[in-house]
């Protein structure tokens, strides 16, 4: 499914590009709204989520080919002992990255990137404070920087469901709903040949007549 593999591309692309810059980049599972001293140890961190589709305009005359824009979002949180400025400043010591860094970083990275997937180039959007707080003695930045791209998809043609996944390449997304006894219907039937038949004056019986084979194959 598309939404995971940009999910997971962009995880794997900012692991590799910020190396030892955070203690890790992962699939957002509700983080931040654990404990505070819980949420403290896994900073500075990133997670990304899928933020959701912003809308879909229609591709083809056929009506069953789409293209949907998609948002997505990197949660950017830092920590300092030094205070609230410093958590998105940064601090003197090499493992105190600001917030405000983290954020470059982020869109540095991804930023005009396909990461190898047929969908448009991720375009940066807006940044927005999450929450700016303390525990303890520790200051806590959290920022959400959007990006959006867009990806084609098609619709079922009227009435009918989607395919057994039996007619259908491994890994497809269709092949969820067989998997769980949903309705399906059958494929097409092969296309085999064309009969082309020729009239003379709009009259029968047929003057001519051409028999096209289909290479299924091909």
């Amino acid at each position: 499914m598309i939404i995971t593999q940009i999910e997971s591309a962009i995880i794997d692309r900012l692991t590799r590009g910020l190396g030892e810059l955070v203690r890790k980049v992962r699939s957002y599972s509700g983080e931040l709204d654990g404990e505070p001293a819980e949420v403290v140890r896994q900073l500075p961190g990133l997670w990304v989520t899928f933020g959701g589709i912003q809308g879909t305009e229609l591709l083809s005359t056929a009506r069953n080919k789409w293209r949907d824009s998609g948002r997505f979002v990197v949660i950017a949180g830092t920590r300092s002992v030094r205070g609230d400025e410093a958590s998105r400043h940064g601090g003197a010591a090499k493992k105190e990255i600001g917030s405000y860094a983290l954020i470059y970083a982020v869109r540095r990275l991804l930023a005009r990137q396909d990461l190898g997937l047929p969908i448009d180039f991720l375009m940066p959007g807006k940044v927005r404070p999450l929450f700016n707080t303390r525990f303890e003695k520790m200051a806590m930045s959290v920022f959400a920087c959007e990006f959006d791209t867009r990806f084609d998809s098609e619709s079922l043609e009227n009435g009918l469901f989607p395919l057994a996944p039996g007619d259908l390449p491994a890994g497809h997304p269709d092949r969820i709903f067989g998997e769980y006894d949903g309705a399906t219907s059958e494929d097409d039937p092969v296309w085999l040949s064309t009969d082309l038949t020729y009239f003379l004056n709009g009259k029968t019986p047929f003057a001519a007549e051409d028999i096209i084979k289909n290479d299924p194959e091909s």
